[in-house]
């Protein structure tokens, strides 16, 4: 492990629910770091551009001199386990440990598509996210050039919106899971203070970075979130800077809490996130371009996504990594909660 002076740069977007993520997630650990507010669009001069182009790019210094552009939250994160000491976001206990993996994940892939969701489904957020793209990139860019441009990004995303799954079908199924989870998190943080105990893991940096636009920018989700809790608002402030926040290996949950207390964070995603990356894993596998299911009871239809069925297959790496003493207490946890589906056979 080192712990380097040089900051770590990384080019984020204020409206990237993934940089949100990491930078909390940096200034919670204490990682000395540089944002480069920019987008793909306009990359800062001097920086290898990644293969995928995503947000945020973080850039890795080499050995032999130059960066590394690297982008997907999740790895960074054990990347930044390994090369940084101290305050870390992975509990020690190996349940706990892939519970957050999971819980990450689907904060990451699930909770995505309500962002997206009611980012552009509503004409009254998108006439919010469309102006608001445009000046999280380029704050001093004239209000002549901003209107076309804010127009233009807007269709643009608008007509993407089925890439998530998100269409008249499907709408309800995704606003319910949001209002849902609002209810689970806030007894969660009056519990504990966070997901897994009285400590962030990078289960609630996933949560957090999708929340900073749905309880925030968004204003139909952020006025369902002012309606269902505002302790979770009060939440989602306190996690932007957890700097001064003193960590304790005590302060995860034990097992037993956690088996209680996750109940219904597991009833929620074997409700919604494991039935999609079945369905879709099974998509992929068969070469289809799309595929149909049923999700809480309703239809559900969208293009197939391969990131997610690889989701799902790093899912089971995981859980394949435990001891089978540590196996039997994760299919404990997850009987009744659908989320036995995705370790079924393993």
């Amino acid at each position: 492990m080192v712990a380097s002076a040089t900051p770590l740069t990384l080019m984020g977007a204020a409206g990237s629910p993934y940089t949100r993520k990491m930078v909390a997630l940096l200034r919670y650990r204490r990682i000395p770091h540089a944002v480069i507010w920019a987008s793909h669009r306009n990359p800062p001069a001097g920086y290898p551009e990644p293969a995928v182009k995503l947000l945020p790019t973080f850039y890795f210094p080499k050995a032999e001199g130059g960066y590394q552009a690297v982008v997907d939250s999740t790895p960074i994160i054990r990347r930044l386990e390994a090369e940084h000491q101290g305050r870390s976001a992975l509990p020690v206990d190996p349940v706990l440990a892939f519970l957050n993996y999971l819980i990450e994940d689907y904060g990451d892939e699930w909770l995505t598509k309500c962002m997206f969701h009611f980012r552009w489904a509503h004409q009254a957020d998108a006439d919010n996210a469309g102006p608001m793209l445009i000046f999280w990139n380029e704050p001093a860019i004239s209000d002549e050039e901003a209107l076309p441009a804010a127009a233009f990004i807007s269709r643009r995303q608008i007509d993407r919106l089925y890439v998530v799954g998100s269409n008249a079908i499907t709408a309800e199924t995704i606003e319910s899971s949001y209002s849902r989870l609002l209810v689970i998190l806030d007894k969660l943080v009056q519990a504990q203070g966070y997901v897994l105990g009285a400590r962030p893991s990078s289960a609630d940096f996933a949560i957090y970075g999708q929340l900073t636009q749905l309880g925030i920018i968004e204003p139909t989700s952020a006025a369902i979130m002012t309606k269902v809790t505002r302790r979770v608002r009060g939440w989602l402030d306190r996690m932007e800077d957890l700097s001064g926040l003193a960590p304790d290996d005590g302060h995860w949950a034990s097992r037993a809490t956690a088996a209680e207390r996750l109940r219904p964070m597991l009833t929620e995603i074997g409700r919604v996130y494991a039935p999609f990356l079945l369905a879709n894993a099974k998509a992929v596998m068969a070469g289809a371009e799309s595929f149909e299911t049923e999700i809480d009871g309703r239809a559900w239809k969208q293009p197939t996504f391969p990131y997610q069925a690889k989701c799902l297959k790093w899912i089971r790496d995981e859980f394949a990594a435990l001891s089978p003493a540590d196996q039997a207490d994760v299919r404990s946890m997850f009987a009744g909660t659908g989320c036995d589906a995705l370790i079924a056979g393993l």
